[in-house]
């Protein structure tokens, strides 16, 4: 798909949004129409993400529906319950939310508001995940850890790919969030990996292709590698305390 194609796909994509917020989401102050289609960077597949916001909901929600053959992911919310999910995200290292408000196109009345929000989000990409430290940090450190002692040993090419796939992204957290990088599921880990060190990114990528055809020697060093980071292998000493409410009376 050339620039031009692209340019009128993200049009269409704006057009059918305007129309979703008229037609489905009527009282709405303002929305963010976001997406890869929104950056340039879609396919005839990619969806439209849209964050919607009213003056005033009981609660937040989430749905999605085709609207004029665009797939359309909704998340609709008031200013309370956005600014709740923009802190979750940077507690949690995985900038969703903020990322579709930072990048959005903004469309509705109260377009002053809109812009008062994008602002923080954008302040908020700006200033990096929190570092990595307490029960999560351990948690992660753990689960590298464990992923990778089993693919220490001799086993059959299909549960090398199993537990290289689980690993994953937990190595990817790892590299990035250890870095003061924010981190990303799916197409995102290997985009921010990119962006924030080529090499180490092809390095990740030729390594994890290699397990994928069932020899995980190569990620398995590079977990070990990223592990001595972070003080090594993370086994001996560590624990989890269950919720005190997590018991069942017969």
């Amino acid at each position: 798909m050339d620039d031009i194609q692209k340019h009128i796909l993200a049009e269409r994509a704006l057009a059918v949004a305007r129309h979703c917020i008229a037609s489905r989401y009527g009282g709405a102050a303002f929305a963010y129409v976001a997406g890869s289609i929104m950056r340039g960077e879609g396919t005839t597949f990619s969806d439209i993400d849209l964050v919607v916001v009213f003056p005033s909901l009981q609660r937040a929600w989430r749905e999605s529906f085709t609207e004029d053959g665009f797939p359309v992911e909704a998340f609709v919310h008031d200013p309370q319950t956005l600014a709740h999910y923009l802190h979750q995200d940077a507690d949690s290292g995985y900038p969703i939310m903020a990322h579709m408000v930072a990048t959005g196109c903004i469309v509705g009345s109260d377009i002053d508001s809109a812009h008062v929000i994008q602002a923080k989000a954008e302040s908020m990409l700006a200033a990096g995940p929190k570092p990595l430290a307490g029960e999560s940090y351990d948690m992660l450190r753990y689960q590298v850890t464990d992923l990778a002692d089993d693919l220490r040993g001799d086993r059959p090419p299909e549960e090398i790919v199993a537990i290289a796939a689980l690993l994953y992204q937990k190595l990817a957290d790892l590299i990035l969030l250890g870095r003061g990088a924010w981190t990303g599921r799916g197409k995102w880990a290997p985009r921010l990996m990119k962006k924030l060190d080529a090499q180490l990114a092809a390095e990740f990528d030729a390594a994890f292709r290699l397990a994928v055809v069932g020899d995980g020697t190569r990620f398995l060093a590079l977990a070990d590698r990223e592990l001595a980071l972070h003080d090594g292998r993370y086994f001996e000493g560590f624990r989890q305390d269950a919720p005190l409410e997590a018991r069942r009376l017969e």
